[in-house]
């Protein structure tokens, strides 16, 4: 590429995504208004398309919002956080962290983990498939060899633990026709989100299951992960029926 076209290329993008930034010098019009109104097209249709990423991927946010807000909202963090891959599918990584200090949105604390959320739905949909285990391997592991064992988890699960009720917020505010009203005295929740067949699967665990999750994802053996699971108030066995019906298992190594 010669010195000239890159940057050509780099003056086209900075001034996409700075709109008090005049058009590169190198492209011209009959008059600079007409040069500077073309190239505002561009611009406009840029940040209006990711901005329509952003409300697909993180409808329920959208939901809690309202639709204009959300719009106006999303453009702000385009112009500030702008694509850094052209693969559309990683873009509103970091939406959560730029809700924490957007100021009109700070009576509404539990925005950034929703976000966190609703990117975790969207990494699942995108993460490699898996064959789920069953329970039944566990059970069949001889009994010197079940403390050291080491269970597998699916590419596609992603744990996000909250102080507030973010699955049952994502759960009415994405299957219910009316809007159940969630009270401020409702505790935290877990969720763990995996994809065990074709559809993102979203679900609070029950006490013990974020130790228990985050314990395997350390290496550590079932012995230390049940003790983990079982320190934070884990029913181990309804714990692990939960974990192997969601198809978040998908192997079991023998220690």
């Amino acid at each position: 590429m010669s010195a000239a076209l890159h940057k050509l290329q780099a003056d086209f993008t900075a001034a996409l995504r700075d709109p008090d930034r005049p058009p590169p010098a190198a492209i011209r019009a009959t008059s600079a208004a007409q040069c500077r109104a073309h190239f505002n097209i561009h611009r406009n249709n840029m940040h209006v398309s990711l901005a329509a990423v952003l409300e697909a991927r993180f409808p329920v946010i959208r939901r809690l919002v309202g639709d204009e807000f959300f719009h106006a909202m999303a453009l702000v963090f385009v112009r500030q956080l702008p694509p850094a891959s052209p693969v559309l599918a990683r873009y509103g990584k970091g939406f959560g962290a730029f809700l924490q200090d957007f100021a009109p949105v700070r009576d509404l604390p539990y925005l950034p983990d929703m976000a966190a959320l609703e990117w975790a739905r969207s990494e699942a949909y995108h993460a490699a498939d898996a064959p789920a285990a069953s329970i039944a391997d566990l059970a069949a592991l001889p009994e010197t060899a079940l403390p050291m064992a080491r269970l597998r988890l699916h590419p596609a699960l992603r744990l996000e633990v909250s102080d507030y009720p973010i699955v049952s917020l994502w759960q009415t505010n994405s299957h219910d026709a009316e809007v159940r009203p969630l009270g401020a005295e409702m505790p935290g929740e877990t969720a763990l989100v995996t994809r065990p067949l074709l559809d993102v699967l979203v679900m609070a665990l029950p006490p013990g299951g974020a130790a228990f999750i985050t314990a395997v994802q350390a290496g550590a053996g079932f012995a230390a992960a049940a003790d983990a699971a079982l320190d934070h108030g884990a029913d181990l066995p309804s714990l692990l029926a939960t974990l192997f019906d969601a198809g978040a298992i998908t192997g079991i190594a023998a220690g």
